[in-house]
């Protein structure tokens, strides 16, 4: 769940998975041939994960709250969308930052890992859907 900011090198950058209104992730291959996951957005700094499921979750984040910026925020802040969210979207962007899984977030909250996994079910289904409205609506 480790997160990185080094820049793209084109040479090296593959779509791993393309979303609407120009928000995608592109994988990245390392020096010693592993990959890394790069969330891209119009108007994001961008943002790298070493594992592809931590790069798709902070991509339903990121539409869960009609997209944020990290920028200023600092290294543990967290951007005033994700806070005003609400719990499930602030524990599921906690998922994406490096050393922090289901237990951690489960044990800061006072609750079981299932419910931590229905939170991130529940971001995960309303990112699907605004993108689902937002093809049937051709704004992409």
């Amino acid at each position: 769940m480790s997160q990185t900011d080094h820049p793209t090198t084109a040479e090296t950058d593959s779509a791993y998975r393309e979303y609407v209104l120009g928000v995608r992730i592109l994988e990245e291959s390392d020096v010693d041939g592993g990959a890394r996951y790069r969330f891209e957005a119009p108007d994001h700094c961008g943002i790298a994960f070493e594992d592809a499921e931590d790069a798709t979750l902070y991509a339903d984040v990121y539409f869960d709250v009609n997209g944020f910026e990290e920028a200023g925020t600092g290294e543990r802040g967290v951007p005033p969308a994700i806070i005003q969210a609400g719990r499930d979207t602030l524990v599921a962007y906690f998922l994406t930052q490096s050393g922090i899984d289901v237990h951690w977030a489960a044990s800061f909250y006072g609750e079981k890992p299932e419910k931590v996994e229905r939170y991130v079910s529940r971001v995960r289904k309303r990112a699907a859907n605004i993108r689902d409205g937002v093809r049937e609506r051709d704004l992409s």
